[in-house]
């Protein structure tokens, strides 16, 4: 995969958006990718700000920020559990906005939102778009949203620059190639059927996957995802593929450790992107 530079941010709109779509390809330019997922406001958006620059500086090179909804059919025990815990405590995407923007006074770590239809729906699609350039948000992952209708909130995306990411699952069989050809970013490859949460073992042929949609686009990075959760694993799934994604193993710490969770889950990046980047192109 041919190295890209991704140009200084500017501030807001169409042209912040331009910057972020090439943040999301400068994450996975120069080797294998480790990306973090944490759920905005557990245990409160202020952890999650810590959280984030502390992931950005363990390095991580896309964090995924979860926007607490309260029937996240894609997600396991885990994560539902913080989304709860978010809402309990009032968390809105509004405030999610906010927290980005002060986040972004503190790094430039490429960024997507991971949430679902109805969060940008009930916001408006166009404005949530529109938000997501102007606070430097560089992707939106919807799990919920079939091929077939994404377009609903991937043109808004694409209007104002922010890579809408598709996902491919074991279960897509002869449609992998028509999403990989259309998709923006990276493609999301899910190693497991079922819900988030880790795994002791991933029996999917994920390499082949991987396969199916580089013969389709060679040049859109495959980053795994579902069920990784040791050292091992990532690596595992780095070699066959551009990158791991991890979710519920961070969040499950930040259960554990409620505010003192920052030094914890900076460790386990650390280790987790040393695993990836272990791993030879």
């Amino acid at each position: 995969m041919s190295s890209i530079q991704a140009p200084a941010a500017q501030p807001g709109g169409a042209s912040a958006a331009a910057s972020g779509a090439a943040r999301v390809a400068r994450a996975f330019a120069s080797g294998k990718a480790f990306v973090p997922f944490v759920t905005c406001g557990d245990p409160d958006l202020e952890t999650t700000e810590e959280l984030v620059v502390a992931m950005a500086g363990a390095g991580a090179d896309l964090v995924e920020l979860g926007i607490p909804f309260s029937d996240p059919t894609a997600e396991g025990p885990v994560i539902q559990a913080a989304n709860l815990r978010a809402l309990a405590k009032g968390v809105t995407t509004d405030q999610v906005f906010e927290l980005v923007g002060r986040v972004r006074k503190r790094t430039d770590v490429p960024l997507a939102f991971m949430t679902y239809a109805n969060v940008p729906f009930s916001f408006g699609a166009e404005r949530f778009a529109r938000r997501m350039a102007e606070t430097e948000v560089d992707a939106l992952i919807l799990p919920d949203i079939p091929f077939e209708e994404k377009e609903e909130f991937a043109a808004p995306c694409r209007a104002e620059g922010v890579a809408f990411v598709s996902l491919v699952a074991p279960t897509s069989h002869e449609r992998v190639q028509m999403i990989a050809r259309e998709a923006e970013g990276f493609v999301y490859c899910v190693s497991s059927l079922g819900v988030t949460g880790a795994r002791e073992n991933i029996a999917t042929d994920v390499a082949a996957l991987v396969e199916r949609v580089r013969r389709a686009r060679p040049d859109i990075p495959c980053a795994v995802g579902f069920g990784i959760a040791t050292p091992e694993q990532a690596a595992a799934m780095a070699a066959v593929s551009d990158g791991a994604i991890v979710g519920s193993a961070i969040v499950r710490l930040v259960a554990e450790h409620g505010r003192a969770c920052v030094e914890p889950v900076a460790a386990y990046v650390r280790a987790m992107k040393a695993a990836v980047s272990a791993v030879e192109n």
